[in-house]
């Protein structure tokens, strides 16, 4: 029993968090409210929350106050690094499409698509800039360069903000039509049809369809869940000569939410140039992780000019706006050729209404507001599916962006259970799409950006009682895939 007032009152409030009174991401009641209310002095209040902290129920957020710690069951550790496959040819495609395509059905809970809720994004801040930007300059709407695309206020925003980790040379800076658009060129600008790319395991559907799209085979590298994928068996790949370019999501990767420690970002920066091998790094999450300090691209070790840094603001700001950029380091010429010839220069008037957007410290703010509610939602995602899914499954603890990985028992297939799942209007993305050779049938990925809704609890509680279901038939759930 305790007998001091501040542990009566943790073990008060750690009551309230066992019954979900307070759920994971919720703020706690301010000190001096709770101080008020249990006619307690401040210190005793901050005793408790510290005695709650070190119980790990609870975590102080900095001028933001105390929130309930999510604890989630770990995720299985990664296999051996010496364990590398063979380099294989992607196909996904036929298989991707047929999953979008019954994720269309807007009456369905949209648990797939990772694409950002309309009501955290910025529209009616946008809204004006787009007419102020319009007022100002209306040439901007009538006006196609043929051989310049970027627009120099753009560029001197994107390099502006690259000076919290490094320098950037502008002349390096090519805008594309989003950060896939990037990637793909920076694909065709070092790598030809057959060649290997080296990706994370698992890595983003999207990086796989890019690879498949260009004939190009794929180079699984076994990757932790926590600490992104390994450098010593990406050594061994480069040693072997298995492949001719990397592609890695170093900062919040998808589906995983990892980020690559700074030590093995540095220690990869410089095995790439050892090798002479370009890297290519999508860092379209490293704004939307929850660490007290933005993590580090690996563009920021690159001494040689073999990294190349691709990214967008359609996470963040506008996914309509189109606007994306590579850093493409010494490969900055055949990028810039390569994107005029296949799609021309990118909207002069969005870059313009992005670079009015960066100035200011609206951005800044619109990134304090998602960090915040993303994390939040996170929580919330990962308790319910810890209460309504089987004690074996596993669930990912990302550290940025927005989704969640899902581990099933393993005789559950992924895509069959998808069939059931939207059948009863609920979509998520099947693990196989994640895998160049169609691992992690046994796994899903799930969108925690929309609001916490009764709608979505539900959702996750019909999708947790098909998981039950079907982990007792795994006979007739394999000849259903």
């Amino acid at each position: 029993m305790a007998t001091n007032l501040y542990e009566q009152l943790a073990n008060e409030l750690g009551g309230l968090i066992a019954s979900r009174v307070f759920a994971p991401g919720d703020r706690l009641p301010s000190i001096r409210h709770l101080a008020q209310q249990k006619r307690l002095s401040v210190s005793t209040v901050l005793q408790a929350l510290r005695l709650m902290e070190d119980r790990g129920q609870v975590e102080a957020r900095p001028q933001a106050g105390y929130y309930v710690r999510h604890r989630p069951r770990m995720m299985a550790v990664m296999h051996e690094a010496t364990q590398l496959q063979e380099p294989a040819f992607v196909g996904i495609q036929n298989l991707l499409m047929r999953v979008l395509k019954a994720n269309e059905d807007q009456q369905i809970i949209q648990l797939g698509s990772a694409w950002p809720p309309d009501e955290l994004l910025p529209m009616k801040r946008m809204q004006k800039t787009v007419a102020a930007v319009a007022r100002r300059d209306a040439g901007l709407l009538s006006t196609v360069s043929c051989y310049e695309t970027n627009h120099p206020d753009f560029v001197r925003q994107i390099t502006r903000r690259a000076l919290d980790w490094g320098h950037v040379d502008s002349n390096e800076i090519v805008v594309t039509g989003s950060c896939s658009e990037a990637i793909s060129l920076c694909l065709r600008a070092v790598a030809r049809p057959g060649d290997t790319i080296a990706i994370e395991s698992a890595t983003y559907f999207v990086l796989l369809q890019l690879i498949e799209s260009l004939g190009m085979k794929a180079l699984e590298i076994p990757t932790h869940p926590k600490t992104g994928p390994s450098i010593d068996a990406l050594e061994l790949a480069l040693n072997a000569g298995l492949a001719q370019a990397v592609l890695l999501i170093p900062n919040a990767n998808n589906p995983l939410g990892c980020i690559m420690p700074e030590a093995n970002k540095q220690r990869l920066a410089a095995l790439v140039a050892r090798h002479n091998i370009p890297l290519i790094e999508d860092d379209v999450y490293g704004d939307l992780c929850f660490t007290p300090q933005r993590p580090w691209p690996i563009k920021a070790y690159d001494t040689s000019g073999n990294v190349m840094l691709c990214s967008s603001f359609s996470k963040a700001v506008s996914p309509g706006a189109r606007v994306g950029y590579v850093v493409a380091g010494r490969y900055a010429q055949e990028v810039a050729v390569l994107k005029m010839v296949s799609s021309g220069a990118t909207s002069h008037f969005f870059q313009a209404v992005l670079a009015d957007f960066l100035t200011g410290s609206a951005y800044e703010n619109q990134l304090r507001k998602m960090r915040r509610a993303l994390a939040q939602r996170i929580a919330r995602m990962s308790d319910a599916i810890c209460h309504a899914f089987p004690q074996q499954c596993t669930v990912s603890e990302p550290q940025g962006g927005f989704v969640l990985w899902v581990s099933l028992p393993e005789p559950v297939d992924a895509l069959a259970l998808h069939q059931r799942a939207t059948a009863q209007g609920v979509a998520f993305m099947p693990g196989q799409l994640f895998s160049a050779s169609g691992k992690y049938s046994n796994y899903l990925r799930l969108n925690c950006g929309n609001p916490w809704t009764p709608r979505v609890e539900a959702a996750i509680a019909t999708l947790g009682g098909l998981v039950h279901r079907e982990a007792d038939r795994p006979s007739v759930l394999r000849s259903a895939a």
